[in-house]
């Protein structure tokens, strides 16, 4: 999707760059969890232990208390969904650990809500195979796409909305749970406005 600039009512096309690596864009979304996904940051890097040997890129908590998963990946991959369901399954079988990160990282009144979890993928791009599998398994998960421009904006756009039939629609009335947007220095997240970095 081009992007263009407005000046003295003539367009100039703002050309399409990528992050340098994925951290910058991971540090970008922390550090802006409650704007862009109505969150709070529990931990970056989250080790899984040695037995399983990962990391989880974002962990955080919703605005319901229920845990946030976010895994970032800088080029199309497949392996950012597979990467996404294997640390959805380890968080299912170590709620223990979770809790205890979200409550010294938040405080120790903190009560997580395990009705529902968020699992969140950004990437610039996905192949139809991985929208498809998505699709098939039914899997609370989040495909957002994004595109970072010359002049420090970042449009993001969720290209596959979770199923939510498993919650029983428990605490969604009145919410939207689909966003897109983009940022831009001095800007702020409206909808499908521009935010500026």
């Amino acid at each position: 999707m081009p992007l263009f600039s407005i000046a003295k009512e003539q367009l100039a096309r703002v050309e399409h760059w990528n992050f340098t690596a994925e951290r910058e864009l991971q540090r970008l979304i922390e550090g802006n969890l409650p704007t862009v996904f109505r969150s709070r940051l529990v931990a970056t890097e989250f080790s899984t232990g040695a037995r399983h040997a990962g990391r989880i890129d974002t962990l955080g908590l919703s605005e319901d208390n229920n845990p946030v998963i976010i895994e970032y990946k800088k080029v199309e991959s497949s392996d950012l969904i597979n990467q996404s369901l294997f640390y959805l399954s380890w968080l299912n079988d170590h709620r223990g650990d979770f809790e205890i990160a979200a409550q010294r990282a938040l405080g120790p009144t903190v009560v997580v809500d395990w009705a529902d979890t968020r699992v969140i993928c950004i990437a610039p791009n996905y192949k139809k195979y991985d929208l498809h599998a998505v699709q098939v398994m039914g899997a609370s998960i989040e495909l957002w796409t994004y595109r970072f421009f010359q002049n420090q904006t970042l449009y993001l756009e969720e290209v596959f909305q979770r199923s939510y039939a498993s919650t029983d629609n428990h605490g969604l009335a009145g919410k939207n749970p689909v966003m897109g947007g983009c940022w831009k220095k001095g800007g702020h997240f409206q909808g499908h406005e521009l935010l500026h970095l």
